[in-house]
């Protein structure tokens, strides 16, 4: 089942990003986005919506508590959230753009002449 994943402020004042179930009206796995005061400005971080108890991406939040739906939510903070809630590391298009020097200088992906013995 696909998930949409959304950007929220709850009625409590909390932002958070969890996965929308259409059918349930609920967000799951939800996290929520702290602000965290730099010397360069601010950072975001993600924690579990039961933080310091929980440690995973875990559990649902009811739609009667959402106050506030973002429109968007950044490509990099989506990422982000999907990486958390799988454990997996997603790839963007820019990680992918330089495939090509993966075999070498001159080299071809495709080429594999070169591996085999004459």
């Amino acid at each position: 089942m696909a998930y949409e994943v959304k950007l929220v402020k709850l009625i409590n004042g909390d932002m958070v990003l969890a996965k929308w179930d259409e059918e349930k009206k609920q967000l799951k796995d939800p996290a929520t986005l702290q602000m965290v005061p730099t010397q360069t400005g601010v950072q975001m971080m993600l924690l579990p919506f039961g933080y310091p108890f929980d440690s995973e991406l875990t559990g649902e939040i009811d739609g009667k508590h959402i106050l506030y739906e973002y429109k968007s939510v950044p490509e990099e903070l989506k990422t982000k959230y999907l990486e958390a809630s799988s454990n997996l590391t997603l790839s963007t298009p820019s990680d992918l753009k330089d495939l090509s020097n993966l075999a070498g200088p001159g080299g071809k992906i495709t080429d594999l002449s070169g591996f085999l013995k004459k």
